[in-house]
């Protein structure tokens, strides 16, 4: 069973950083895209940042400058590096992986940024 589990989430202050890590277990198959998306209260999920298994990057608006997305093949990990966050940034973030052309979710991280 694919398992996607995200962590690094929390309580920041405007203009604070935060870092997520997704980490992929229980597939021999390849992973192709992996995906950030974030949720917040009333709104509908939105894609934050992807990556292919070559490393070509793909930002929403949003987040460009200052949102880093990275992975390491070898450990089937994903980053999120979050730097001059946001009120606005606050969401839940799910990590999302294309497992042998079947998507995948990870249960989500709650990241809050309040003063």
């Amino acid at each position: 069973q694919v398992q996607l589990v995200e962590s690094g989430g929390g309580l920041v202050q405007p203009g604070g950083s935060l870092r997520l890590s997704c980490a992929a277990s229980g597939t021999i198959f390849p992973i192709f895209t992996m995906a950030w998306y974030r949720q917040a209260p009333g709104k509908q999920r939105e894609l934050v940042a992807s990556i292919t298994s070559g490393g070509t990057t793909n930002y929403a608006d949003s987040v460009k400058g200052r949102f880093t997305i990275s992975r390491d093949n070898t450990k089937n990990t994903m980053y999120l590096q979050m730097n001059s966050l946001k009120p606005e940034d606050t969401a839940v973030y799910y990590c999302y992986a294309d497992v042998a052309n079947r998507s995948r979710w990870g249960q989500g991280t709650q990241v809050t940024v309040s003063s």
